[in-house]
């Protein structure tokens, strides 16, 4: 049986990978097809989550909330759902999951996409208040025909959307198929006996890594960069035995921008540390998750309400997450130092085209290593755009792609470098722009020195953290990712 376990874990693992290489390979836009912003998983009839792709931390942490929203409506075989609503499951709203029932339960999409409508093109605005300024709000939505061309209508260059989402329900087709294939080979008891035993192997792990840690109680700080002062973000770490609490009693309440994000976003943020700290190497699935217990109170920052806007929160405010819960653990135990803490949002876009991209920074060094360089850190884990895509489908030039180089923190171990990256647009089009760490600097660890802060600007001219412009055709815009910590003395 455990030899069996073994093949049918990696079969359904590889059925998740196969799907995420279909997505990518059939997808229309740059974001997805080059920058590999999705992911895709296998989750039980219990909505719990078995296999992974490797994909995005961000996302997939979050996603057992969509399944559990759209088991609300008792989905038959051969139904594709469809929902984005940050408060029923979703993250933000440009990433849109995909729901659809398989013979030994579901399948899981969930991509990035390059416009969902909205006030700016790319449906990222810096400066956004409520939900309705981000774009088309999608609860639960059985997905056919006729509702992806209302959807989509809605959307700026809506033949690129409907060619995302065709290739998210290309990677539907898959998964049913491949799991009707394996039922048929193995016997579908079987398969659902293995989908039992490697959630609680996951789990058996996790504890078993959890139990090692040390039991206390410990507590992280840190601040998010707000267009109208900073936010504190707090959390306390409680390690009892083989499980952990994490609580975020004292981060400050949501807030009139984007930076607020749902408790799932805060437990994909939360999950992802944990994993990282106690066995990374762990078969991802939702057993990893089950000994983590994350509680934040109702209307804070990290645990928003409707009508709230969340666009910055599942990008940004995941990434200083994980620098707060990290922060907590180095109490008792040895940690990275920070990395960058952003993922650097830039969107370019007019009513004909709309680009967005994130950009890599410097890792923060690690107990016994240098932290590496130009790499998207925490809960981003998307590749770079290539400049041949970037200048072949948009009004774009890339001039200049670079390391910071000496932008990581010194140490024993130092940090990695950030990026350089300047974008000339060729002709008149909105710029947003979404970053942190532009004041307060990726901390060194153990003694290590700390990274250099971000920078942006235009033409030469500095511009805040979070910004929103009119460009005209000739402008430069310049992204300088910070570095990471510093690792020892």
């Amino acid at each position: 049986m455990t030899i069996e376990l073994q093949i049918i874990g990696s079969l359904l693992r590889a059925v998740a990978e196969e799907m995420g290489a279909v997505l990518v390979r059939s997808a229309f836009s740059a974001n997805i097809k080059e920058r590999r912003d999705c992911s895709t998983a296998l989750f039980d009839e219990r909505g719990r989550m078995v296999a992974q792709a490797e994909h995005i931390p961000v996302h997939l942490g979050a996603m057992p909330d969509a399944v559990a929203a759209v088991m609300q409506h008792g989905p038959a075989f051969g139904e594709v759902w469809a929902l984005n609503d940050p408060y029923a499951g979703g993250t933000h709203l440009p990433d849109i999951t995909l729901v659809s029932r398989t013979e030994t339960g579901f399948a899981v999409t969930r991509a990035h996409h390059a416009d969902v409508g909205g006030s700016e093109p790319g449906s990222m605005p810096a400066d956004s208040r409520t939900l309705d300024d981000e774009g088309v709000v999608i609860p639960p939505t059985r997905l056919d025909d006729d509702m992806i061309t209302s959807l989509v209508t809605r959307m700026r260059n809506p033949e690129e959307r409907r060619g995302d989402l065709r290739a998210q329900l290309a990677a539907h087709r898959l998964a049913e198929q491949r799991v009707a294939e394996l039922c048929e080979r193995r016997g579908r008891d079987t398969v659902v006996a293995a989908m039992d035993e490697v959630f609680d192997y996951s789990e058996r792990r996790m504890r078993a890594g959890i139990a090692a840690l040390p039991d206390g109680r410990f507590e992280g700080r840190d601040v998010l960069e707000a267009i109208d002062g900073e936010l504190e973000l707090h959390a306390t770490v409680t390690v009892e035995g083989d499980a952990v609490a994490i609580d975020f009693t004292g981060t400050a309440p949501q807030h009139d921008g984007n930076l607020n994000c749902p408790l799932s976003v805060a437990r994909s943020a939360c999950f992802y540390v944990v994993r990282v700290l106690v066995d990374p190497d762990l078969p991802a699935s939702g057993g990893a998750f089950a000994p983590v217990t994350v509680t934040a109170p109702e209307g804070c920052l990290v645990n928003a309400r409707p009508p709230a806007a969340v666009a910055a929160g599942n990008v940004e405010t995941s990434s200083r997450i994980v620098d707060v819960v990290m922060r907590a653990f180095g109490e008792a135990i040895d940690v990275p130092a920070q990395g960058q803490g952003t993922m650097n949002n830039v969107t370019f876009g007019n009513e004909r085209f709309t680009y967005y991209e994130t950009i890599g920074g410097g890792q923060g060094a690690c107990p016994d290593a240098d932290g590496p360089s130009g790499v998207h850190v925490a809960m981003s884990n998307t590749l770079s755009t290539p400049i041949e895509a970037v200048e072949l489908q948009y009004p774009l030039r890339v001039e200049r792609y670079a390391l910071r180089l000496g932008s990581g923190g010194a140490g024993r171990y130092r940090g990695g470098d950030g990026v350089l990256r300047e974008l000339r647009v060729l002709e008149d089009c909105r710029l947003s722009i979404i970053s942190e760490r532009r004041s307060h600097v990726p901390q060194g660890e153990r003694g290590g020195e700390e990274g250099a802060p971000g920078r942006n600007s235009l033409n030469g001219d500095p511009l805040p953290a979070k910004v929103t412009r009119d460009l005209a055709a000739g402008d430069v815009v310049t992204i300088e990712t910070p570095g990471g910590g510093g690792w020892g003395r």
